[in-house]
C-alpha cells in the first residue's frame, strides 16, 4: 500500500505566530499550571475509581488458549487482578478474516512490557470472537506477545455488555470469587498503553504510597518496586 502524502497547510498564516522565547515561556508556563491542575484532576478520578462499587462475576466462562481451555479465573494467571480488553476480531469486523480491527491492532501496539504490570499483582489478556488459529497467526504477524484467548461461547462478552465494538474491563478476585470493577470504551481506550495508565483503572491502583486509596489497601514508596522488565 502506497504511504499517504505528508499532510500540508493551505497557507502557513494558519499556524500559531512566531513570538519571542521570553514570551514562548510564558505562554508555555501558562499551560503547564493547567496541565498540572488535569494530572491533579485524573488522579482525583482515579481515587474515586478505586472506590467505585464492584459487581460480582461468574469465573466459569469458557475461553480457548493456547494451553487448551481456559477459565476466567486462568486469565488472572495467579495474579489478583485482571485487564481483558475485548479486541474486535471476527465475522462482521473490517479485514476478517485475515486481520483484527485496525483500531484495536493499534490499541495492541501501545501496551507496554507486561512484566511491570505483573510487579503490581496484574495480569492482563485480549479476547476475541475469532478461532484461536486465526487469533495467533495475526499476532504472531504483529509481532506481539500478549496472552490472547478465543471466546468459545459468546457469554463472557455479551455479559460485559460488549455485543458489538471494543471495550477494556477489570477484574479483580478474592480466592475464586471474580469482581468486575471497571469498564471503559470508545475514547477511553486512547490514552492508555502505558503501565501507570494501566494501573490507574485497577482496584488497587498504582500501590504507591502517594495515592488516595482506603485504609488498608497495599501501598510502597515510589520509584522503589520499579525494575528494568527483565529484572523483577
Amino acid at each position: 500500500m502506497p504511504r499517504p502524502a505528508p499532510s500540508t497547510l493551505a497557507s502557513p498564516a494558519l499556524l500559531p505566530p512566531i513570538v519571542s522565547p521570553e514570551q514562548w515561556r510564558t505562554a508555555r508556563e501558562a499551560l503547564l499550571a493547567e496541565e498540572k491542575a488535569a494530572t491533579r484532576r485524573l488522579d482525583a478520578l482515579a481515587a474515586k475509581r478505586r472506590r467505585l462499587p464492584h459487581v460480582a462475576f461468574r469465573n466459569d466462562y469458557a475461553f480457548e488458549g493456547p494451553a487448551g481451555p481456559a477459565s476466567l479465573l486462568d486469565l488472572f494467571d495467579g495474579r489478583r487482578q485482571l485487564i481483558v480488553y475485548h479486541f474486535m476480531f471476527g465475522p462482521g469486523t473490517h479485514g476478517w478474516p485475515e486481520a483484527g480491527c485496525s483500531g484495536c491492532t493499534i490499541f495492541a501496539d501501545n501496551v507496554g512490557h507486561l512484566a511491570h504490570l505483573h510487579a503490581r499483582d496484574v495480569s492482563f489478556a485480549l479476547v476475541s470472537p475469532a478461532p484461536l488459529d486465526a487469533l495467533l497467526a495475526y499476532r504472531d504477524r504483529m509481532g506481539w506477545e500478549l496472552p490472547w484467548y478465543s471466546l468459545a461461547d459468546d457469554e463472557f462478552n455479551a455479559d460485559c455488555g460488549v455485543t458489538s465494538g471494543f471495550a477494556l474491563s477489570v477484574f479483580i478476585r478474592d480466592g475464586d470469587a471474580v469482581r468486575r470493577s471497571y469498564v471503559t470504551a470508545g475514547r477511553g481506550v486512547e490514552t492508555l498503553g502505558s503501565t501507570w495508565s494501566f494501573l490507574d483503572l485497577t482496584p488497587l491502583g498504582r500501590q504507591e504510597d502517594w495515592e488516595d486509596s482506603p485504609a488498608g489497601y497495599p501501598q510502597t514508596p515510589p520509584y522503589d518496586w520499579w525494575q528494568r522488565h527483565d529484572e523483577y
